[in-house]
């Protein structure tokens, strides 16, 4: 048994995950690079045998019996075939086993290159497929050091990088720090794969929920929308599958503890969940939360929306810079309008398709003062 031969690969196999199958294969070739190389001729008439057992292996070159040989690589004479045994005839192939410590120092070199070039090669593989099955997820990685303005992320086996324009700004990381961070994109090269990460991704919250709510995880929880403006604020709009779990509730935690543990990683980025709903309406009264909304006109076909809200909320819908009308228009998909009760009523006509005349009756019968979500850790600044 060749027992140096199977601890290498055994070593191989666990250290860098490389089949040992593979690497067989690749010393199969190895020895058929130099015998091609010893004998100088480029010929398909070499063979290799390795035993899965116990490693051990042969190389043959099989030689084809005739009269008189033109190629002692690729021929054998009828006369020297039967020394070897009696039963050869013409035509027939002979298997000769060549003895590798026979090989050159220069033909045993390119030997040993075929079969590291094939470990370096199988070794970029599965890396490549270890991290691009993790593509469009959250990993926990080391801060290395500053490149430049980006930043080198070691995420195990491989450093990846934190683009400055992927980066929250303001956030400052230091040399070992552990951070979590978003898979953008990863690119198999010829020096490995290229990770490409991301701290501003809006997925990033939607993963970090996953991780941290059991509920979202299995699926009882669906995360429908999410608007992001990373460092600042989020919004997400949440729907549950089951009609005895408040998905809010369920996101929030006990005592905010779930909601906090995703503010914490994320450096204190306020985090709004509201309830996801059908109706375009509520669902963009919710989105405007923590601001109160007196009425909602939402036209589905044209994507847009006009809001009324008390005089004295106004500013808080429109939120800081307009954030919070922002957000809720990416979350919801609408183009939203929002006048204060003062302004609606001051220009003609802005009322009108909010109630049908004959559906007044049955509206103000059916209607019910929807409820208000709680926002979880924000207040307009």
């Amino acid at each position: 048994m060749n027992n140096e031969l199977k601890m290498a690969l055994e070593t191989l196999e666990k250290e860098k995950d490389i089949s040992r199958e593979i690497m067989l294969e690749a010393i199969e070739n190895s020895l058929i690079t130099a015998c091609k190389g010893h004998f100088g001729r480029d010929t398909d008439n070499f063979r290799v045998e390795i035993d899965r057992n116990t490693y051990d292996f042969h190389v043959y070159v099989d030689k084809t019996v005739v009269e008189e040989p033109d190629n002692d690589v690729t021929e054998i004479s009828l006369a020297e075939a039967k020394m070897i045994d009696s039963k050869y005839e013409l035509g027939d192939v002979v298997s000769e086993e060549i003895k590798s410590k026979e090989f050159g120092r220069i033909t045993t070199q390119n030997a040993r290159n075929v079969i590291l070039q094939k470990i370096r090669e199988e070794e970029r593989k599965v890396l490549f497929d270890q991290y691009y099955a993790k593509e469009k997820d959250v990993v926990t990685g080391v801060v290395q050091r500053y490149i430049g303005k980006n930043v080198s992320v070691n995420l195990g086996k491989v450093d990846a990088i934190l683009n400055e324009n992927e980066m929250v700004k303001g956030e400052v990381f230091k040399p070992t720090e552990r951070i979590k961070v978003y898979i953008l994109e990863v690119k198999d090269t010829t020096k490995g794969p290229r990770i490409l990460l991301s701290r501003t991704h809006p997925e990033l919250v939607k993963r970090l929920f996953e991780s941290e709510v059991t509920e979202v995880r299995d699926g009882i929880v669906e995360i429908k929308s999410i608007a992001r403006e990373a460092g600042s604020r989020t919004k997400i709009a949440v729907w549950s599958n089951d009609p005895n779990v408040d998905p809010v509730g369920a996101c929030v935690g006990m005592n905010g503890a779930r909601v906090n543990s995703i503010v914490n990683e994320l450096k204190g980025e306020k985090i709004d969940i509201i309830n996801w709903n059908e109706n375009p309406a509520l669902l963009i009264e919710n989105a405007l939360s923590p601001a109160k909304v007196v009425v909602v006109l939402a036209d589905p076909e044209e994507k847009t929306a006009k809001v009324v809200v008390p005089d004295y909320q106004l500013s808080l819908a429109i939120g800081k810079e307009g954030q919070n009308a922002r957000l809720a228009a990416r979350l919801t998909g609408f183009k939203i309008d929002i006048k204060s009760e003062s302004q609606a009523n001051a220009i003609e006509g802005f009322y009108e398709g909010f109630y049908d005349e004959d559906d007044d009756d049955e509206d103000a019968e059916n209607y019910e003062e929807p409820e208000l979500e709680a926002e979880t850790g924000s207040e307009e600044e």
